[in-house]
């Protein structure tokens, strides 16, 4: 055979191939927006995709040193959550440049446009002194409580078909988590691992509804729920416009208090992730840094650094 016609062949067999994967992809319905990589197919059109309930997720944040590192590997996991509006709320008396460098960026650089910036700082009394117990003050009231205030602000710009859910910038989120609280009524619940001193704290599915909670500590606590293990629908949050977080509770009652003021009882719970059988996420931390080799620089090794 000539060359010729072999090359010819072999660029007409190539053009062939190219066509039928074309052609084959064609028949499906596929949506594909970068560069924040967020991928729709299999029949989800833009027009569905647009249609989901909003889900707001509030972040509390403070000021350490894995902070961004924290609020970074949080951004990637919800860049990739359809409809998501993401509200984080800094413990501070102002808007921190080390957040505010990270949300342009995700904003001009990823295409991430659905955040917003908000501080509040946590009174003096209520802020831990060096030797105390982690657990002796509440984390995040005034931050979530700022967000909450924020929501009821700007409730005519919002989606009211929408949901409500506390994200803390330490655990770590499946994405499936975030379609299992898409249509919440009042009040979705489900398990959370490493929590609680067990592998997995979550409510107990009789049927179609909780019977109980394995909850080992506080478990005489009206809702035995970690503030990552529920959601709330918009619809309930408007309907209620006094509630809010409270510092000045019983420790460990934070969920308690807050849930009270929106619903009554476990009939009201609706248990999510396949009757609540599955862990979708988890309460993660990250070590403090060992850094006993800055104590001996002359000059910090984060100098003109950005970090």
């Amino acid at each position: 055979m000539e060359p010729q016609v072999f090359i010819v062949g072999a660029i007409t067999l190539i053009l062939l191939v190219q066509i039928l994967i074309y052609l084959a992809l064609s028949s499906k319905t596929i949506y594909c927006q970068l560069p924040n990589m967020r991928f729709y197919y299999h029949g989800k059109t833009l027009q569905n995709y647009e249609r989901l309930p909003i889900i707001y997720v509030i972040t509390p944040t403070y000021t350490r040193y894995v902070q961004k590192a924290e609020l970074t590997r949080l951004s990637h996991t919800f860049m990739l959550v359809p409809n998501l509006h993401w509200i984080i709320v800094e413990d501070s008396e102002w808007s921190t440049d080390i957040v505010s460098k990270l949300v342009r960026k995700l904003k001009n650089e990823f295409d991430f446009h659905s955040i917003t910036q908000l501080h509040s700082v946590t009174p003096e009394r209520y802020k831990l002194k060096h030797g105390d117990p982690s657990w002796k003050y509440p984390k995040g009231v005034w931050q979530r409580n700022r967000a909450l205030e924020w929501l009821r602000e700007n409730l005519e710009d919002l989606d009211r078909d929408g949901v409500i859910y506390f994200a803390d910038d330490d655990n770590t989120y499946d994405l499936e988590l975030f379609s299992e609280m898409r249509y919440t009524r009042k009040v979705s619940v489900w398990p959370v691992g490493l929590v609680g001193g067990l592998l997995v704290e979550r409510p107990i599915v009789n049927g179609n509804k909780i019977d109980s909670f394995n909850s080992m500590w506080g478990s005489k606590r009206p809702f035995p729920i970690d503030m990552a293990g529920f959601a709330i629908s918009m619809h309930l949050f408007i309907s209620h416009p006094g509630a809010n977080f409270s510092a000045d509770r019983k420790i460990g009652y934070l969920e308690s208090h807050f849930l009270g003021q929106l619903v009554k009882s476990w009939d009201d719970l609706e248990p999510k992730a396949d009757k609540c059988s599955k862990v979708l996420v988890w309460h993660t931390k990250t070590l403090n840094p060992a850094l006993n080799g800055e104590r001996k620089l002359i000059k910090p090794s984060s100098s003109n650094v950005e970090w």
